[in-house]
C-alpha cells in the first residue's frame, strides 16, 4: 500500500468519526479507493458489522486484494453474494468484521430479520451518484434508519458529471442517502494542488498529425454528424434539443441523453427519427474507429455498414435507408477508406505513356509544375517498386497501399528515445534507486493493446517510416482477402453473414459499370487540373452513386473477383502460405530466448486503462517511462499522485494526441465538463437547503385506528390488531415497486410464492409485467399458465402492465399500429388450445393477444400503470377495506400436494416441467407425483411417458426430449 497523501490524510480525518455520516465527492484517479480500503481497516474489528453496498464484483475482488496488502487478512473482506445461503449469510452477519453485499439480498434480509440492524456499526455506499428515488440504495437506507439511529452512513462518488438530473440532484442524493454533510474536492482544490504539485512528473507532449486520407474521412464523419443532428432537431421541433451538440457526440453518453429526450415521445415518432438517432451512435463509434482501428479492419467496418443499409437480413431491399450515406461526405468516407487499403488497377496491358507536357517557366505557377512533376516521377518510381515486390497471393489489378496508423511509428520513435535515455541514465543509476526500466504503454481498450504488441512484435526497425508495420498489414490483407472470399462464398450457399444482393439482370451491371467509367473520369479531371494557390480540393463525386446505386454491387464484385483468385491458388496451398505467413516466431532449441525472464529494460507492459486498480498496478511496476498511446484525465492525475507517494522517483510521460481530432475534442470536452459539474455541485452546495427527515415510524394508536366499513354505525373507527402489508416474492425486488410500497407506509414481507408477484389481500392475487416482459410472456406462453394458475387459487386476479416513468404510455409505436391495422387477419377459430392463440406469431398485436387473455380468463382484471408511484397508489387503494394476507398462506397456494415447493425447492423443476410440449398446468402436479425428478422423466421410454400424459401428448413430449422436435398439433404447441 503507498504512502497517504497530506489531502488523503486529511479527507480521512474528517469522514473517520463513526458518529458522523456524510457525502464525499472526489475528482476521478486522486485516489478514491485507497481512502476507501483506509476507511476500512481502520473500522476492521470482529467487534463492528460493517457493510459494503454497491461494489461491482471487479471492484469487490479489487479492495479485498488491497486489504490483504495492508494487512486485513483474518478473515478480511467477505462477499455475500446469490450464491451464500440464508443460514450462512446469518453466520457471517453474527461474526461481524467487514462484509461486501449487493443491494437486493442486504433488503431481503433486513426486512426478514435475518440480519441485526440495530447491530450495524456502518455502512459504505458507493457510486453515490446512482441514487435514485426508486434505487435500491434509497430502500436500505429508510430500512437501516428505522430501526438504528446510531450507526454511520458514509457515501462516496467520483462522477459528479453523473449528478445533473433534475432541478437539487445533490439535493436529492443527500435526501435519499438522509445525510446532511458532503465534502466536495474536485481537481482545483487548495488542498489537492498543495500536495499533486509538490513533484510533477515531467510531460511530454506528442501532437501526432493524422494522414490526409485519414483527416478527410475525420472531416467528412463530422459534417455527417451535424447534417444527422440537424435533421434530427427539424424533425422534432416541439423538443429541447440543445444538448445535442457535436462536443457531447464524442461521448457514450450522449446515446443516452437523445434516448432520455426522446423516450416520452418514443410511440409517436416516425422510423426515420429512430434511424437518426441509430446513425448518430454509428457515426460516433465511426470516429473512434478511425483512430484505433488498422486501415483494413476500418474498411472492413464500412462494408458490413453499407451491406446491411442497402439489404435486410432476408435479402430484401430495406425501406429506412440511413439518411448520412446518400451524401457527399459519405462517398468521401467510403472512397478514402478504401484508397488507405489498395488501388484497383485494370487488368489489361498499360496504356502508352502520354506525351510530356510543356512548362511554361515564365509563368506564376512554374513552381508547383515542378514540384507536380517530382511528386509524379515519385509515384512512378514507388509503383515499379510495388510491382517488383508483389506477392504471388495478391489478385491481379490490386495494388496494396496498406497506410499504417501515424502513431505506431511515433511510438516506435518514443520507445527508441526510451532506450537511449536508460542508456545514458544506467551510469547514474545505482541499485538503491527507486523504479524500473519496465516501459509502460497504455491505451484505451484491449483492441488496441493487441494491435500494439502484434505491431511492435513484427516491427521492422530498419524500415522507413511508414513501412515498419508492413509485414503486420501484410498479414492483415491476407486475412482479409480470405474473408472477401469466404463471404463470397457463403453468399452463394445463401447463408452468408452479410446478405449482399446479387445483380438481376445485365441492365444493373451496365449501370454499375457506366456509373464506375464516369466517376473514373471525373477522378482523372480533377487529379490532371492544375493545382494553384489557394484553390479548393477536388470536389467529391456525389455519395447517392456509390452507396446508393452500386456500393452494394462493388463490394460484392471484388467479393467475388477474390475468391475466383484464391480458387486458382487453391485452396490448399493459400491456407498452407496464410499459416506460414502468420506464424511470429518459430521453435528452437533456445528455451530461454522465447520463455525465459526479460531484464527490465527490456520489457515493454502493454496494458489498457482501468479503474482504480491502476493505482496499484503503477505501484506493483514501479516505472520509470510512461507512454500514454491515447489521452486519459483519469491516469494522469493517477501518475500524479504516483509521483507524489513515491519520492526521489523520476517519472517521464509521453502524451499522445492527433492534432485536430476527436481525440483531441474529446479530451478537452471532458476536462471542461468535470469542472463545471464541481462548480455546479460547489454553488448548489452553498445554497442548498437542508432536508428535514421524518420518522417512518408511525405512532401506535393510529397505526391501530383503521376504517373498517362506512356501513357500520356511520364509518365509526375501530381497533386494528395487524398493519398494513403486502406479500412480495423475492424476485420482485429487483424492480423498484416493492421500495415505493414501503415508503408508501405499506409493510412488505418477502416471501417466495409459486403463484402471484404480490398478494394484496386473502382474495387478490396481481401479476407484475414490464413491458418487454409481457411481450416475452406472451411469445413462450408462460403468461398462460400463471392467469391460469391466480384464477385458480384467488378470487380476484390481477394483471398489472406496469410502464417507465418518463417513458411513452404505449404499448407500440404508432406507425406499428397503423401498419398492423392493415395486413391484420383474424386468427383462426379451429385451433384447441388457448395458448396456441396467444403465442402463435411474433407478428401479431400485442393488443390482440391481450383481448384473447380476457377472452380465454374473464376473471382476470387488467391494471394499467404509468409508473411504479403510480402502482404504489393502486395497492394502496386496493387494500381499502380488505383484510391482511396472511405470508404462511400466500406461500402455500399453488404447492398443496408438496409444501416443500413453495419455499423455492422444487420451483425451477417445476417450471422447466412446464415448458414442455403435452404438460399444462393441469397435468403438472400429476407428473410430479409420478416421477421423482426431470432426470427421471428423460429416462422413461415413450410407452412410460404416454402411460402417465396420454397417447399424443406422451408422444409430443418424447420426441422433444429425445430428438428436439415439436410435433405440431400436439397439446402444447
Amino acid at each position: 500500500m503507498s504512502t497517504l497523501l497530506p489531502y488523503h490524510t486529511s479527507i480521512l480525518e474528517k469522514v473517520h468519526d463513526p458518529a458522523t455520516s456524510e457525502l464525499v465527492l472526489l475528482a476521478r484517479g486522486v485516489g478514491l479507493r485507497r481512502i476507501v480500503c483506509k476507511l476500512l481497516q481502520i473500522y476492521d474489528s470482529p467487534q463492528n458489522l460493517i457493510l459494503l453496498v454497491n461494489a461491482t464484483p471487479e471492484e469487490e475482488a479489487a479492495i479485498g486484494e488491497e486489504l490483504g496488502i495492508m494487512g486485513c487478512r483474518n478473515p478480511g473482506l467477505r462477499i455475500v453474494g446469490f450464491e451464500t445461503g440464508r443460514k450462512d449469510r446469518q453466520d457471517l452477519y453474527k461474526k461481524g468484521g467487514l462484509l461486501s453485499i449487493t443491494s437486493q439480498i442486504f433488503t431481503v434480509d433486513m426486512l426478514t430479520s435475518d440480519i441485526p440492524t440495530h447491530l450495524i456499526t456502518g455502512i459504505l455506499v458507493l457510486h453515490a451518484e446512482r441514487v435514485t428515488p426508486t434505487s435500491a440504495e434509497a430502500f436500505i437506507v429508510r430500512l437501516y434508519r428505522e430501526k438504528n439511529k446510531n450507526g454511520f452512513l458514509k457515501a462516496f462518488s467520483d462522477q459528479p458529471e453523473h449528478i445533473t438530473s433534475g432541478m437539487s440532484p445533490l439535493r436529492t442524493i443527500m435526501k435519499e442517502l438522509q445525510l446532511r454533510t458532503v465534502h466536495i474536492y474536485p481537481r482545483f482544490h487548495a488542498e489537492l494542488k498543495q500536495s499533486l504539485d509538490r513533484k510533477t512528473p515531467d510531460i511530454v507532449e506528442l501532437h501526432q498529425g493524422m494522414t490526409e486520407p485519414m483527416s478527410e474521412i475525420h472531416h467528412a464523419i463530422v459534417q455527417c454528424m451535424t447534417t444527422t443532428l440537424s435533421e434530427l432537431k427539424r424533425a422534432n421541433t416541439m423538443l429541447d434539443l440543445d444538448d445535442l451538440t457535436i462536443d457531447n457526440a464524442y461521448f457514450r453518453s450522449f446515446d443516452m441523453i437523445v434516448r432520455r429526450i426522446l423516450d416520452p415521445v418514443w410511440h409517436k415518432v416516425g422510423p426515420r427519427t429512430k434511424q437518426l438517432v441509430s446513425d448518430l451512435a454509428t457515426l460516433r463509434r465511426l470516429l473512434t474507429y478511425l483512430l484505433t482501428y488498422d486501415a483494413l479492419a476500418f474498411h472492413a467496418y464500412l462494408e458490413t455498414l453499407i451491406a446491411s443499409n442497402t439489404t435486410s437480413d432476408s435479402g430484401n431491399v430495406r425501406q429506412n435507408q440511413s439518411p448520412w450515406m446518400l451524401t457527399d461526405a459519405a462517398n468521401v468516407i467510403f472512397q478514402y477508406a478504401k484508397r488507405r487499403c489498395y488501388v484497383m488497377s485494370s487488368k489489361s496491358a498499360p496504356a502508352k505513356a502520354p506525351p510530356p507536357k510543356m512548362i511554361d517557366l515564365t509563368g506564376d505557377d512554374y513552381e508547383w509544375a515542378i514540384m507536380e512533376e517530382m511528386e509524379a516521377e515519385e509515384r512512378a518510381r514507388a509503383g515499379g517498386k510495388k510491382q517488383e515486390k508483389r506477392k504471388a497471393w495478391v489478385p491481379e489489378g490490386m495494388e496494396p497501399v496498406l497506410e499504417e496508423l501515424p502513431k505506431w511509428h511515433l511510438l516506435a520513435d518514443v520507445l527508441q528515445e526510451i532506450e537511449e535515455e536508460m542508456i545514458r541514465r544506467e551510469p547514474m543509476l545505482s541499485s538503491l534507486s527507486p523504479g524500473t526500466n519496465t516501459v509502460l504503454v497504455m491505451a484505451s481498450s484491449l483492441h488496441t493493446c493487441t494491435l500494439i504488441k502484434d505491431f511492435l512484435a513484427t516491427m521492422d526497425a530498419d524500415a522507413p517510416r511508414g513501412s515498419q508495420g508492413r509485414r503486420m498489414m501484410e498479414d492483415k490483407l491476407r486475412l482479409y482477402l480470405w474473408w472477401k472470399g469466404k463471404l463470397s462464398e457463403r453468399k452463394a450457399e445463401g447463408k452468408g453473414p452479410i446478405a449482399l444482393p446479387k445483380a438481376k439482370d445485365n441492365a444493373q451491371g451496365e449501370i454499375s459499370e457506366a456509373l464506375k467509367r464516369k466517376d473514373r473520369e471525373k477522378q482523372e479531371r480533377a487529379a490532371s487540373r492544375r493545382r494553384v494557390r489557394g484553390g479548393a480540393p477536388p470536389a467529391a463525386t456525389s455519395g447517392r452513386d456509390v452507396a446508393g446505386a452500386t456500393g452494394e454491387v462493388e463490394i460484392k464484385k471484388e467479393a467475388d473477383d477474390i475468391a475466383d483468385f484464391l480458387l486458382t491458388q487453391g485452396v490448399e496451398a493459400a491456407e498452407a502460405a496464410l499459416t506460414q505467413d502468420l506464424q511470429l516466431f518459430t521453435m528452437d532449441d533456445d528455451f530461454d530466448t522465447h520463455y525465459g525472464l526479460l531484464a527490465p529494460e527490456q520489457t515493454v507492459i502493454v496494458r489498457a486503462y482501468s479503474d482504480d486498480s491502476d493505482d496499484q498496478m503503477l505501484q506493483e511496476i514501479k516505472p520509470r517511462f510512461i507512454v500514454m498511446y491515447e489521452p486519459n484525465l483519469e491516469f494522469i492525475r493517477r501518475i500524479e499522485v504516483y509521483r507524489n507517494s513515491n519520492p526521489g522517483l523520476g517519472v517521464r510521460v509521453y502524451f499522445m494526441m492527433y492534432k485536430l481530432s476527436c481525440e483531441e475534442g474529446k479530451y478537452l470536452t471532458g476536462l471542461r465538463r468535470e469542472k463545471e459539474s464541481f462548480e455546479r455541485l460547489i454553488k448548489e452546495r452553498g445554497s442548498m437547503l437542508m432536508p428535514i427527515y421524518e420518522d417512518h415510524t408511525t405512532p401506535a394508536g393510529e397505526a391501530l385506528i383503521k376504517t373498517i366499513s362506512t356501513r357500520i354505525a356511520g364509518g365509526r373507527k375501530e381497533v386494528s390488531t395487524e398493519p398494513a402489508r403486502v406479500v412480495v416474492d423475492m424476485r420482485e425486488f429487483r424492480s423498484s415497486l416493492p421500495s415505493l410500497l414501503h415508503a408508501s407506509g405499506l409493510l412488505v414481507l418477502p416471501v417466495t410464492l409459486t403463484v402471484g408477484d404480490y398478494i394484496l389481500t386473502p382474495d387478490i392475487c396481481v401479476e407484475r409485467k414490464s413491458i418487454p416482459d409481457l411481450v416475452s410472456s406472451f411469445n413462450s406462453g408462460r403468461l398462460y399458465t400463471q392467469c391460469e394458475l391466480m384464477s385458480a387459487h384467488y378470487k380476484q386476479p390481477i394483471l398489472l402492465i406496469e410502464f417507465e416513468e418518463h417513458k411513452s404510455f404505449s404499448l407500440e409505436a404508432v406507425a406499428d399500429v397503423k401498419s398492423y391495422a392493415k395486413s391484420n387477419k383474424y386468427p383462426s377459430k379451429k385451433k384447441a388450445d388457448p395458448r396456441s392463440d396467444i403465442a402463435s406469431t411474433a407478428s401479431q398485436s400485442i393488443q390482440s393477444k391481450l383481448v384473447l387473455l380476457t377472452l380465454t380468463f374473464p376473471r382476470v382484471r387488467i391494471i394499467w400503470s404509468s409508473s411504479p408511484y403510480a402502482t404504489a397508489e393502486i395497492f394502496n387503494d386496493l387494500k381499502t377495506l380488505s383484510a391482511q394476507p396472511d405470508p404462511a398462506k400466500a406461500v402455500l397456494v399453488g404447492a398443496e400436494e408438496d409444501p416443500e415447493a413453495g419455499a423455492g425447492v422444487n420451483a425451477a423443476a417445476e417450471e422447466l416441467l412446464r415448458s414442455l410440449p403435452g404438460i399444462t398446468a393441469k397435468n403438472v402436479k400429476h407428473v410430479m407425483s409420478r416421477v421423482q425428478s426431470v432426470r427421471e422423466l428423460c429416462e422413461l421410454e415413450m410407452k412410460d411417458v404416454q402411460e402417465i400424459l396420454g397417447v399424443e401428448p406422451g408422444k409430443a413430449c418424447w420426441e422433444f426430449i429425445h430428438r428436439g422436435e415439436v410435433r405440431r398439433g400436439s397439446a402444447a404447441s
